[in-house]
């Protein structure tokens, strides 16, 4: 068998390492690595959401179970710690908040930065124990004034430094990221070879406190239905009606009920732009759509994890996961605001959603998208 790529050259044999074990085959190679490694490696389930709701099945209890036979098997000790108060106060009423303004958050973004990179580093200290490691694929290296940068992961399919873009570099000096250096087909053949059960368990995708239900019904529970008219974008005739703004976001194409109308062709219809205030959603044709399309945005809230980058600067940066890095300038920046103009239009630019900037593999950080200057300008209402 060949060798596991080394885990952190900061890492000591004989270190004690709390695991964020979360019942998948990552965070659970990430603990078997550390425990080849000689590291005093101990276990902890996150339950961040309390399953209080009728028809909502999460995975929570499958998760839990999983992650606490992972480490009897590795005979390592294991413990939960309850984040659900937190993770509602700090991650779920924002979310909720960001959607009544009609907006798209991105709760990951926000639970690495207030929950794991937080409020899990105050149960280890509790504990008495300084380092925590995670399944997450990324890297972070010492700079030359003894800061840290985030890494991308080596995996480029599975990189996740866009999650991880508003945690602070103090705050990375105290993780461990063991697959950040590893591919997922690494990852699972070295589950496989340690007989971990969980080595072909399928990951987990979306957003855990929804469960096994669609989106759309999940947010029905805390957004009522607020019907309203669906507009044609260049014209501003009526096509349909919506059940509620808040379940739509820029350049979604399912839900709208919109077949084929008179004036129009039979291509299909995608969200353009919303309006909170009249209730009114905008559509137009064609996935390739100019008014889809933007060079330049504006987001808030920047947080630079070590330094803040230059204005004027050529960077890359994503507005999704697994986007591939668009080449971009950053215009404007200053403690409440930035602006980037990209080289090439960029579709579906949605508010609420994250930005993530990068310089080479570095992961400089990102800000929340407000809009963009250049967004089209909504037509008189036509009855």
């Amino acid at each position: 068998m060949a060798p596991a790529t080394p885990v952190n050259a900061a890492t000591a044999s004989g270190e004690r390492v709390l695991v964020a074990l979360s019942g998948g085959v990552d965070s659970s190679v990430a603990a078997l690595l550390l425990q080849r490694r000689g590291c005093i490696v101990e276990g902890m389930y996150m339950r961040n959401w309390e399953e209080n709701e009728p028809g909502l099945r999460c995975r929570a209890a499958e998760d839990a179970q999983d992650a606490y036979s992972v480490a009897a098997g590795l005979g390592i000790p294991m413990r939960t710690v309850n984040l659900s108060g937190e993770y509602r106060r700090r991650v779920f009423e924002p979310f909720l908040e960001e959607y009544r303004a009609g907006r798209t958050p991105n709760p990951d973004v926000f639970c690495n930065q207030e929950i794991k990179f937080h409020c899990l580093l105050e149960a280890a200290a509790a504990l008495g124990v300084r380092r925590v490691a995670t399944g997450h694929y990324a890297r972070h290296r010492r700079t030359a004034d003894s800061g840290r940068e985030l890494l991308t992961g080596l995996d480029e399919d599975k990189d996740q430094s866009y999650f991880l873009q508003r945690v602070r570099g103090a705050r990375l000096e105290q993780m461990l990221f063991p697959l950040g250096e590893l591919r997922k087909t690494e990852v699972r053949r070295l589950a496989r070879e340690a007989g971990l059960l969980t080595c072909d368990k399928k990951d987990s995708t979306g957003i855990c406190f929804i469960g096994e239900r669609p989106f759309r019904a999940f947010l029905e529970g805390y957004l009522p239905p607020r019907p309203g008219p669906i507009r044609a974008l260049e014209d501003g005739c009526v096509l349909g009606e919506h059940d509620g703004v808040w379940f739509h976001t820029i350049g979604q194409r399912r839900g709208l009920r919109l077949g084929g109308r008179r004036g129009h062709d039979a291509a299909p219809w995608y969200v353009a732009a919303r309006d909170i205030r009249k209730n009114t959603l905008y559509v137009v044709q064609e996935r390739h759509h100019p008014a889809l399309y933007q060079c330049r945005l504006r987001a808030s809230q920047p947080h630079w994890i070590e330094r803040t980058p230059r204005v004027g600067g050529l960077y890359k940066a994503r507005i999704r996961h697994r986007q591939p890095l668009q080449e971009c300038r950053l215009a404007a920046c200053d403690d409440d605001a930035l602006e980037v103009e990209f080289s090439a239009p960029q579709w579906a630019v949605a508010p609420g959603q994250a930005l993530a900037l990068y310089s080479g593999e570095v992961c400089l950080g990102g800000a929340v998208i407000e809009t963009h200057p250049e967004a089209p300008s909504l037509p008189a209402p036509h009855h």
